[in-house]
């Protein structure tokens, strides 16, 4: 096997079963509403962000239910289906369907395992020349496990105990040759995609990628369904991670535990999530301006849960748009609003002075907002992870969840003026450490494109 390409590569989809252990939770298992998507949906999404453009599902049990659900267009895939007539006897035979509709390497996976996207890239990216690769968590669980060595597999099944065991994460590569093996298997009377994965191991013509570190669920119990759905809300972060140590270690937990609920009602959307937030960010203005700093302050950190819910939650829906975009400068602007409220309403007693406090801080903070994000769009990647600097830094830079700290503790304090001051002093320090460090890396990437012209 010599890989394949993402722009050609298609997938098959085994949906045959009856998944009778979930079948008080769903009338057809890959059907089964996982954080508010169909199992299998989760499962195409997935494959889509692999670069999959073409899926074949096999279908059997409730099969025209799930023809129904699916449709031929799902996430932007183009979807057909192929009947297995028997289904009942395993899921071999839902493999032997497909004889024929192949004619190059594909991926092929169960349309109830939960999986990182990451699994089925690594897959399209390997290089061995096999009639399968196994993608393999090197973890030794009551799965199916597959013996290994020197990346051969040698043996695969659940009642073998060696101590070189991975776990099968139910994600292959395929060349067409793997239907040679399921006829051998089925013509010995077996049934299992296991069968013929073993014995394609046995002629030294299987292998495995090891994935360890992506996260995967084989959901067959109600136990692995609410695993599925805590690693799915666990891993709707931003790749980058959340960046001041306010919303890693405070926001994060508190965010996940509610999306884990309200990831299945329906009537909660990323878009109403977000007017909600902003509804209540400009009644916080008003708090502030009025001298009801203590309340004001208190409902900015609920605000800052509440920011952190939407975009998690188009994520964990796969339902992320452009328009999506549009919320960061909203957000810049009550968090604005906030600074001259305090501001005006401080100006009473204080003069002059919370309003220069309050200038200087929103100007300190576009700016280094402006050099984040054309740091981005120069590199295509986020100044917050691009060096180990950087990494660290981003905990305790400029942001508004630090600021919100200092206005708590100098209300508390009986001193409010103080945290204007406060933010005034951290957000120049972040506008100096990222124009510095932007300008540094642009510098070397500038410099290593000339010396190589």
């Amino acid at each position: 096997m010599i890989g394949v390409e993402r722009n050609s590569v298609s997938a098959l989809v085994l949906a045959a079963g009856e998944g009778s252990r979930l079948r008080d939770y769903a009338e057809s298992k890959p059907l089964l509403q996982v954080a508010g998507m169909p199992l299998i949906g989760r499962v195409l999404r997935g494959l889509k962000e692999a670069g999959v453009q073409k899926v074949w599902i096999a279908i059997g049990h409730k099969g025209d239910l799930v023809r129904e659900k699916i449709g031929d267009n799902y996430a932007g895939l183009e979807i057909r289906y192929i009947e297995v007539d028997s289904w009942k006897k395993g899921n071999l035979y839902s493999l032997l369907a497909a004889e024929g509709v192949f004619k190059q390497n594909f991926l092929l996976c169960m349309s109830d395992h939960v999986f990182n996207p990451e699994i089925p890239k690594k897959l399209v990216g390997s290089r061995f020349e096999s009639a399968v690769v196994l993608a393999v968590e090197k973890v030794p669980e009551d799965h199916t496990k597959v013996l290994e060595r020197d990346g051969l597999i040698l043996e695969i099944g659940k009642k073998f105990n060696q101590s070189n065991v991975a776990i099968d994460t139910g994600l292959f590569l395929c060349s067409p040759k793997i239907f040679e093996y399921a006829r051998q298997a089925a013509s010995r009377g077996m049934s299992e995609l296991s069968d013929c994965i073993r014995i394609a191991g046995q002629n030294g013509d299987a292998q495995v990628v090891d994935v360890t570190g992506h996260f995967w669920v084989d959901v067959d119990t109600k136990d692995d369904f609410h695993r599925a759905k805590r690693l799915i809300v666990e891993n709707s972060q931003k790749k980058r991670g959340a960046s001041d140590f306010v919303a890693h270690y405070f926001n994060r937990p508190i965010e996940n535990a509610i999306l884990y609920y309200i990831s299945e009602w329906k009537f909660i959307t990323p878009n109403r999530l977000t007017i909600a937030t902003n509804i209540l960010a400009w009644f916080v203005t008003y708090l502030f301006f009025s001298g009801l700093l203590g309340l004001g302050s208190l409902l900015t950190f609920v605000i800052g849960v509440m920011d952190g819910l939407d975009g998690k939650l188009a994520r964990i829906r796969g339902c992320s748009t452009k328009l999506g975009l549009m919320e960061h400068p909203f957000d810049m602007l009550y968090e604005f609003s906030w600074l001259i409220a305090i501001a005006l309403f401080l100006s009473q007693s204080e003069g002059l002075l919370p309003l220069v406090y309050a200038s200087f801080s929103i100007m300190f903070i576009a700016f280094y907002r402006f050099c984040y994000d054309q740091f981005s769009r120069a590199t295509g990647i986020s100044l917050d992870v691009y060096g180990r600097f950087e990494r660290a830094f981003r905990r305790i830079a400029g942001r508004r969840n630090i600021y919100n700290v200092y206005i708590l503790i100098s209300i508390l304090l009986g001193v409010p003026l103080y945290s204007l001051l406060a933010i005034m002093v951290h957000s120049a320090l972040t506008a100096m450490v990222y124009a510095y460090r932007a300008s540094v890396h642009l510098h070397a990437i500038d410099k290593s494109r000339l010396s190589n012209l």
